[in-house]
């Protein structure tokens, strides 16, 4: 199983940045799979999750109306829209496959940075 991010960076407040999250080694289409991130100094804090099946999203208070998440399982991919950035959106940002909140995730990416500075 394999799980590699991209796409993060810097940027300002206001601005957007989309990551991605390309998966292998599984049948990527049979998993929930999820964001989460780690900000500087902070405790891992989940973002988002997707099903599998039907596509249902689901977000973390912060960050809803803000980030949408999708997949494409034709490509393997996961992805994380992000939007009217903040500070405290600064974090190491990984993609995780079943993921839960008291078992954390089977597999995780090596995570990609944001940055969102003046």
């Amino acid at each position: 199983v394999q799980l590699v991010e991209s796409g993060g960076g810097m940027v300002q407040p206001g601005g957007s940045l989309r990551l991605s999250c390309v998966a292998s080694g599984f049948t990527f289409s049979n998993y929930d799979m999820s964001w989460v991130r780690q900000g500087p100094g902070k405790g891992p804090e989940w973002v988002s999750t997707i099903n599998p099946g039907d596509g249902s999203t689901y977000y973390a208070d912060s960050v809803k109306g803000r980030f949408t998440i999708s997949r494409d399982n034709a490509k393997n991919t996961l992805y994380l829209q992000m939007t009217s950035l903040e500070p405290d959106d600064t974090a190491l940002y990984y993609c995780a496959r079943a993921y839960g909140s008291s078992t954390g995730a089977d597999y995780w990416g090596q995570g990609t940075p944001v940055t969102v500075s003046s």
